[in-house]
């Protein structure tokens, strides 16, 4: 299979991949035909990307690190806490939240076996969900890309988990912030951003309540907007000020944040964000925690057609753990003819050949 850009998908294309809502119902099966109606409907819904299959990209496997439905059930009894914590007055929040601590630390611990079974890099797709509150697949995802990031860091078990519990919830203060401040789909005004900081503020207060976990998950929610050079909200706090667990979710916040859709911005692809990611790096982000997340993170997707700095195009079949920047690449055009036969290459063995770009919106000649 192989990821294409709405704007290029056709009737007569088949589905690689089945698309779930939030309940955990399908919305789009794998190995549907696609129509018209389908392409209207999928636009409606803000779809930007969506794995199909073809001739080209057969055998190609995209397998999440962390099974849909493992991820369906954890953001179906995230939603139940977080809902719960919403509803219940201010100063019970925390109270309500300490009741739901068994459950989250569950979904943490489900998450990470997942990766610390795994021998590959972190794959996660964010367009084969859908969600109505963009938290909840916030959260979930952040957690993944925080316990993905502490594991190469080579904490503890203990610290990681503790990690995965601060990054499952280090945007609780959300839920009191207005809903027409969370979900605008403009520009907010300085007084409506200075409200938005202020759930850095509100999360540590309900957190550093609880009784069933520890205090250091409060910091995370507190710290998690802060920036080494002291650039950061809600307090402007330096390097050395700023916990190391806060520093991992830091990271892993606004990657997520950059590849995902927003109310007021469309996602990027995972190898942009990551640019982004760099050009902070020792500047607003640990270095230490970017360099363990490059190497965490899956940077071109199985299924992603690329253009190859000789010219030629092909689809990333599969990653290199060795090094995630240089994977398998399916070679099926030269001098912009369709090949007969395509073949792979490594490009750890073509250290003179570099990916160009990514090429969502190519469409195959024989199409």
């Amino acid at each position: 299979m192989r990821l294409i850009s709405i704007n290029v998908l056709k009737e007569g294309m088949v589905v690689g991949r089945t698309i779930w809502n939030e309940a955990g119902h399908p919305l789009l099966h794998k190995d549907v035909i696609v129509t018209n109606r389908i392409v209207e409907r999928l636009r409606e819904l803000k779809i930007q990307y969506l794995y199909i299959d073809d001739m080209i990209s057969t055998g190609i496997e995209i397998e999440e690190t962390v099974s849909p439905s493992k991820r369906i059930e954890a953001v179906k009894n995230m939603t139940k806490a977080f809902t719960d914590v919403k509803r219940a007055k201010a100063s019970q929040a925390s109270y309500v939240l300490d009741q739901q601590s068994k459950v989250l630390g569950l979904i943490v611990d489900d998450i990470l076996n997942s990766i610390m079974n795994s021998s590959e890099v972190l794959m996660v797709l964010t367009d084969a969900y859908l969600y109505d509150e963009y938290i909840y697949q916030h959260s979930f995802q952040v957690t993944m890309y925080s316990l993905a990031i502490a594991k190469e860091l080579g904490y503890s078990y203990e610290d990681v988990r503790l990690i995965g519990i601060g990054a499952l919830l280090h945007d609780i203060g959300k839920l009191l912030i207005p809903s027409e401040i969370l979900m605008k789909p403009g520009k907010l005004t300085d007084e409506e951003y200075e409200e938005m900081k202020q759930h850095a503020r509100f999360g540590f207060d309900i957190l550093r309540n609880l009784h069933s976990v520890s205090l250091l998950v409060a910091h995370c929610a507190f710290q998690h907007h802060e920036r080494i050079d002291g650039s950061g909200y809600p307090r402007g706090i330096v390097d050395f000020e700023i916990h190391p667990f806060a520093k991992v979710i830091a990271v892993a916040d606004v990657f997520d944040a950059l590849t995902s859709n927003r109310v007021y911005r469309k996602k990027m692809l995972p190898i942009d964000a990551i640019a982004i990611i760099m050009e902070g790096r020792a500047k607003l982000f640990d270095a230490r925690v970017v360099d363990a997340f490059l190497r965490s993170v899956v940077h071109y997707a199985n299924g992603s057609i690329v253009l190859l700095s000789d010219g030629r195009r092909g689809i990333i079949s599969k990653q290199n753990i060795v090094d995630v920047t240089r994977p398998w690449v399916r070679i099926f055009e030269e001098d912009d003819k369709l090949l007969d036969a395509t073949y792979e290459i490594c490009l750890s063995d073509h250290p003179l050949l570099n990916i160009e770009k990514i090429e969502v919106d190519y469409v195959v000649p024989a199409e």
